[in-house]
């Protein structure tokens, strides 16, 4: 455990480090009880979480039903929790910026896949950061989808 307790702007920062370099984030849906977890690459445009997976997957399925997703982004010990509004939208139907961000940072189009995919555009409205027992007060760093340091 830590015990340097960082201020609500190192969280924010911190997390927009990861958001902008890390590649992968584990994706949390669920529909009539039945939670779905898995990790997929994303991208982030500076306001939202682009993630992309097949069509029929239980993910873009639940997500589609919901208009939800909760993301885990980091480790257990480092870990910021998003919960976020989705829009699900097939590929091919797209607005180019939305795939060209997304191509760019995972430097894979499923646009070109066999298997029709979607892009689950995620908007963050609350995020929680915190590394070790002493960061989870204060935790909170975005809610109603406004960063409280800002």
């Amino acid at each position: 455990m830590t015990s340097e307790v960082r201020s609500l702007a190192q969280r924010r920062a911190d997390t927009t480090a990861r958001l902008e370099t890390d590649v992968d984030i584990w994706v949390a849906s669920a529909h009539e009880g039945r939670s779905h977890l898995i990790p997929l690459s994303f991208a982030w445009d500076g306001a939202r979480i682009i993630l992309a997976t097949p069509s029929d997957s239980p993910t873009a399925r639940n997500a589609a039903r919901s208009g939800s997703v909760r993301l885990g982004l980091g480790t257990t010990r480092d870990v910021t929790i998003f919960e976020a509004e989705t829009e699900v939208v097939p590929c091919r139907e797209a607005d180019e910026a939305v795939a060209d961000c997304y191509r760019s940072r995972t430097r894979w189009d499923p646009r070109e896949e066999e298997v029709e995919h979607s892009y689950l555009i995620a908007t963050p409205r609350t995020a929680r950061a915190w590394r070790d027992v002493p960061e989870l007060e204060g935790r909170t760093i975005l809610r109603s989808g406004r960063w409280l340091d800002a």
